[in-house]
């Protein structure tokens, strides 16, 4: 007589193997789509402008060169404007972070007698925005035009996030401030020894949505700063260039740029500059991702904790 249980054993591994195999499937099959566009723009990048023209480029460049990172990366320019973006991405995710974390404590605690009104009175400009002349008139009445701080003042902090830390720090036990007010602890000292250390994986996400928009900002510079070279930042510059690249080519058709390719062994195309540009402004951003997974992981265990 056959054991059942050996039985329900064999089938139950059978179903763990077809469900392993189904999720491995399914996963290869997301990072696959999610991994295509990345390596397409770089193998545009890596390949002559004009072989590009033909089409057919897919995971691997066809005709390799680095001449697209060569014209990219010969801008004097570049050097200067790259040291303004990583400057301007470390100071304001720093600043805004952090002034957004004291904000989101101070209307979370419910002695607090104007927190609704300070909440509401964020929240409305969410919904109302003066305009770019008002706000281009506000910037100049505060002598912040042709300054680094026009980057960082004006966005310091935003609402939606300010509205993700507070809804964390509510969160947050209550007992911790209560025994921290008996010992004596006052505001400061509980936002520092407690909320603070208790917040880092919802900081850390925050810092990396306000990392990405310092990072990938051009257009505060262009309306502020266009005049100022040495605080050009590198999206900027790298539209400038793309810019000049599309004037180049306007009005030229890709028998002209194959007539060009035959007098020149190098040319550029706004179709190989873009990717190139895409790759220069990504890879920066991306290896941050690796350094702020853990807090995410650890925002997920306290999670499950606290559930």
């Amino acid at each position: 007589m056959k054991n059942p249980f050996k039985v329900s054993a064999r089938h139950s591994s059978m179903g763990d193997r077809i469900f392993d195999i189904s999720n491995y499937t399914f996963m290869i099959f997301l990072c696959a789509i999610m991994l295509y566009p990345m390596l397409n723009t770089l193998a545009i990048s890596l390949n002559d402008a004009t072989d590009s023209i033909k089409g057919g480029i897919y995971l691997w460049p066809r005709e390799f060169t680095f001449y697209n990172y060569e014209h990219v990366f010969g801008e004097a320019s570049l050097v200067n404007s790259f040291f303004m973006s990583v400057l301007r991405t470390v100071l304001g995710t720093a600043i805004s972070v952090f002034c957004t974390a004291m904000v989101a404590y101070t209307i979370s605690r419910q002695e607090f007698v104007l927190r609704k009104f300070v909440t509401i009175a964020f929240i409305l400009t969410m919904y109302f925005n003066g305009g770019l002349i008002p706000n281009f008139l506000l910037m100049r009445d505060l002598d912040l035009i042709g300054s680094f701080w026009v980057y960082i003042l004006p966005g310091i902090i935003g609402v939606f996030n300010l509205i993700v830390v507070r809804s964390f720090i509510e969160g947050l036990p209550e007992s911790l401030m209560e025994s921290a007010k008996i010992d004596g602890a006052g505001d400061f000292t509980t936002f520092f020894k407690i909320v603070l250390p208790l917040s880092l994986p919802v900081l850390a996400t925050v810092s990396l949505f306000v990392a990405v928009f310092q990072w990938n900002s051009w257009f505060d510079v262009f309306l502020f700063n266009s005049s100022v070279p040495e605080l050009s930042t590198l999206q900027y510059e790298l539209m400038k260039i793309l810019q000049n690249s599309n004037a180049s080519m306007s009005g030229k058709t890709a028998a002209d740029a194959f007539a060009n390719a035959q007098a020149s062994a190098n040319v550029v195309t706004p179709t190989s500059i873009r990717a190139t540009m895409t790759i220069i402004a990504s890879v920066p951003i991306i290896l941050v991702y690796p350094f702020v997974q853990k807090y995410f992981v650890k925002g997920l265990t306290i999670g499950g904790v606290k559930g």
